[in-house]
């Protein structure tokens, strides 16, 4: 096979990294929320998991199919409805991500704010 053969004109091609490294990078994000129960943390990693791992998947058969059509122009009647299909899986996945990382970034915020009660009782507790 050629290089033309391997190209996909326009398509975005996916970062090589490992659906596992992607995670691995995640959970480290996971652990750094403090007030991020075990149960929330791993309902989040089971979610990223599954919203990468359809990401890469849809993209491996869209590419495939794309390669398919651009050699043979008839091919994308047959494949035409089903590149679609892929290409609405790579965006419910990216949705999921997006909705994850409000979350996240919520959880964040309540990590970072700081409760004028709860402080106040802190400071009292160490001048006893």
């Amino acid at each position: 096979m050629t290089a033309e053969d391997n190209s996909l004109d326009g398509i975005i091609q996916l970062n090589e990294q490992s659906v596992e490294e992607r995670l691995r990078d995640f959970s480290t994000l996971l652990k750094n929320i403090e007030s991020l129960d075990d149960k929330k943390r791993a309902l989040w990693k089971e979610v990223y998991s599954n919203a990468v791992a359809d990401r890469q998947n849809s993209y491996v058969m869209f590419s495939r199919l794309v390669q398919i059509c651009q050699k043979d122009s008839t091919q994308f009647a047959i494949h035409g409805k089903t590149i679609a299909v892929f290409v609405e899986r790579m965006s419910k996945s990216n949705d999921q991500l997006v909705k994850l990382a409000e979350l996240i970034a919520r959880a964040e915020h309540k990590d970072e704010s700081v409760d004028a009660e709860d402080l106040f009782s802190q400071i009292s507790k160490g001048r006893r």
